[in-house]
């Protein structure tokens, strides 16, 4: 028998005394005192058995299978292959934390047991609503694990080890980081937006074990020396908890390539435990994240998505003008904090604006912004109980304001994942609130330039792996032990034509399904320095020191090395010059900026090189890429039946989820179709067919004959890196055939170039 772990097996010896003990105890009679002390002196030696057979086959072996054994004291059902009840030492110390350290007196709905769980060694999957109480599935643990090894008797020498956070939302990092902080749990955060000196002082304190959680985003998973320092921290990795964790799921509504490889970062580090943690998984996505970190089933623990002070209101308009309309008078009707969902932040300035000389006091809120004006903004809106906030989706990760009374969707969101997620920052206080989504025949337009944005030509697909797996740019590692290569993903977005989502997504692939490619840690090709100290920099005679300064173009301010010139003329490897650059950074004797993102990629094994062998990965690739997009079509499907088919909105929610009905009626009593029974109907616009002369006059300014979804993309107005490149945004034919059906548009131009479609 193969038993692949990574704890330690039970001798024969030691099963057989598991057995001995719950037989023991499966007959015990609870008649009295004595016989319950008995069990109370057994309870930690209980414990440790109880996780060994959980765990371990020949424990299963050695107890019979065929006769399940049910411990008849205490509250631990015992029965094989069922789902074991938390330890009642787990629970007690769930609640010290949380009454000590979070000035908490009781969790809420399954947070007990999803914590007891990870407490008792196991892994698990949290499915709770925005505002939920996600956060505390990790942050109770991560200060529990010090006082856990106290109760167990197994105190770390190195320390209790660390809780490292995967979240994609720098926000979130610091909002969580700052408030565990002010309760004097030591957190900090690994992001972009951190100074080299801020990302030393981490380092720092990592190797002094000072720090209970780590956050950080799913990209630094890529950087080779993080993943090998997450080996070695002092006290091990405790636990992983992945936020946003339905990014895992090619089947979820916002699929990121990078949580890919968080399950694979969980082994290698060898994690003792993780917890998954969203707002929106559907059935199919919970399961696909249970797969990709080998959670059973009973790891999942999900609460109801009905919220019974939400009320939820639809309403269809003709055009966006009498959407204005109706938005100003809802507004006025309902006054308080509200926030109001548009798709493209220049539609979140002009509606800001309009609101405010309707006198209304409304911000814009979007990606785009600089970081200090967003948290301005953000501060201001907790503090305020007046302010409208008009958001694309960028606005809300993290934000916990109780009494949202308003959300309102302008446009159609993305997917019911979506809208659920947003509707639930609505009333968290408990007091009804109220959520308005606006459906207009132009925001089809505008969520279909999304949609079909993202797929490239078969043929771009084609010439990017022809080009990556050129033998020629490989070149051998600094080890001599493999090969890789380097490519920037900015100039591949232009050269082929792909955006960088979908180019994330092929790379990925590559790593995951093929096995050919690893992604390692980005380099930067260009450094750019500024002498603060020149005598020191001037006294520095080392082989690094006159190379660069030999290598380097001087400007008015800053000097100007590229790395790859540098080291090749001079005979020394890029890292010794990167040392002696950030050895000067560090101590003052220059300023450095770095730009000129390099991806590094290892070669697994041999890459494709045949027509053949391009040709079978590029039909794949281009299948999964094809799927996607009809994905994102279902999904606006749905979101619009959501709210327009002859059903209560709040039981369609529950379902689409696959929720129970707890806590729900027959009908909630508070949406549009439970007020009315009237069935929201969306104007009847039917696309125009192609017309001729447009077609005519797109192929006329634009000569290219091998792309007729670029062609088709120019009349329907989706840019793409090669649109832009060109300059063909500002044609005169550019949105000249958006009334078309975008697929319909795609086969006019195929047939024109006398080419396959895709």
């Amino acid at each position: 028998m193969s038993l692949n772990s990574d704890f330690d097996l039970p001798s024969s010896e030691e099963a057989a005394l598991a057995a001995q003990f719950l037989q023991q105890e499966a007959t015990m009679e609870n008649t009295n005192a004595a016989q319950n002390l008995q069990i109370k002196t057994l309870e930690d030696k209980l414990a440790h058995y109880e996780r060994i057979i959980s765990k371990c086959n020949a424990c299963k072996a050695a107890l019979n299978p065929s006769k399940p054994l049910k411990r008849k004291h205490g509250s631990v059902d015992l029965t094989l292959n069922k789902k074991l009840k938390p330890s009642s030492r787990s629970v007690a110390l769930a609640r010290k934390v949380l009454k000590e350290n979070f000035q908490l007196e009781a969790f809420r709905l399954q947070q007990e047991a999803a914590i007891s769980r990870l407490l008792d060694g196991q892994s698990a999957v949290v499915v709770f609503p925005t505002g939920g109480g996600k956060s505390l599935c990790y942050q109770v643990p991560a200060v529990a694990f010090a006082e856990l090894d106290q109760l167990c008797q197994s105190q770390r020498s190195e320390g209790p080890g660390i809780t490292i956070v995967v979240s994609p939302l720098i926000a979130l990092m610091k909002d969580q980081v700052d408030a565990l902080l002010k309760r004097r749990i030591l957190a900090t955060a690994m992001n972009s937006s951190q100074t080299r000196e801020q990302h030393l002082q981490v380092a720092k304190d990592l190797e002094a074990g000072k720090l209970k959680l780590l956050y950080c985003a799913p990209e630094r998973l890529n950087n080779e020396g993080f993943v090998e320092s997450m080996r070695h921290v002092k006290g091990g990795v405790r636990l992983v908890a992945v936020d946003e964790a339905h990014c895992v799921s090619e089947w979820g509504h916002s699929f990121r390539p990078e949580y890919l490889k968080v399950a694979r970062f969980v082994k290698e580090i060898k994690a003792e435990r993780v917890v998954c943690l969203t707002a929106t998984a559907t059935t199919k996505v919970a399961q696909d994240i249970l797969s990709n970190f080998g959670i059973p089933d009973e790891g999942l623990f999900r609460t109801a998505m009905y919220r019974p002070n939400l009320r939820l209101l639809a309403e269809a308009t003709p055009n966006k003008q009498e959407s204005y309309e109706k938005l100003f008078k809802f507004l006025q009707d309902h006054p308080g904090p509200a926030v109001v969902y548009v798709t493209i932040q220049k539609q979140s300035e002009e509606l800001a604006s309009t609101l405010t000389r309707k006198r209304f006091k409304a911000k814009a809120f979007h990606a785009g912004m600089e970081t200090q004006k967003k948290t301005e903004l953000q501060d201001e809106f907790m503090k305020v109980d007046d302010l409208i906030i008009v958001a694309t989706i960028a606005f809300g990760m993290g934000i916990d304001k109780p009494n949202i009374r308003t959300i309102v969707h302008f446009n159609i969101p993305q997917s019911v994942e979506e809208y659920s997620q947003q509707i639930g920052r609505a009333g968290r206080d408990g007091k009804p609130s109220t959520c308005l989504f606006f459906l207009c025949p132009e925001d089809f337009y505008l969520r279909n330039v999304f949609t079909y944005g993202d797929l490239p030509a078969r043929a771009s697909v084609r010439e990017f792996l022809k080009s990556i797996f050129d033998p020629f740019k490989l070149t051998v590692d600094q080890s001599g032990s493999g090969k890789s290569f380097r490519t920037s993903h900015y100039t591949q977005t232009k050269e082929f034509d792909i955006k960088m989502s979908p180019l994330a997504i092929l790379y990925a692939e590559l790593e995951l399904q093929f096995g050919l490619i690893r992604a390692t840690t980005p380099i930067y090709s260009t450094y750019q320095y500024e002498v603060s100290d020149h005598r020191r920099w001037h006294g520095d005679n080392s082989a690094a020191a006159n190379i660069i300064n030999k290598s380097a173009k001087p400007g008015k301010k800053w000097y100007t090395l590229d790395l790859d010139v540098a080291s090749l003329q001079g005979g020394i490897v890029r890292a010794d010059l990167i040392r002696k650059l950030n050895q000067w950074n560090d101590s003052g004797i220059v300023v450095m900026k770095a730009s000129g993102v390099q991806n590094v990629y290892k070669v697994l094994k041999e890459l494709p090189t045949t027509d053949a062998q391009i040709d079978d990965i590029t039909r794949k690739l281009y299948t999964q890429m094809l799927d996607r997009e009809k994905q994102a079509l279902e999904r606006t499907k749905q979101v619009v039946g959501l709210v327009t088919e002859k059903q209560c909105f709040s039981r369609a929610l529950a379902a689409y989820f696959g929720d129970g009905s707890d806590g729900l009626s027959e009908e909630c009593g508070h949406c549009t179709w439970c007020e009315t029974h009237v069935q929201v109907q969306l104007p009847n616009v039917k696309p125009a067919p192609p017309n001729p002369g447009s077609v005519d006059a797109i192929m006329k300014a634009c000569p290219i004959r091998d792309d007729p979804r670029l062609l088709a993309r120019i009349g329907f107005g989706i840019t793409s890196p090669r649109i832009m490149a060109l300059g063909l945004k500002k044609s005169g034919v550019w949105e000249s055939m958006n009334v078309c059906d975008f697929p319909t548009l795609v086969g006019a131009f195929a047939t024109r170039c006398k080419v396959d479609p895709y």
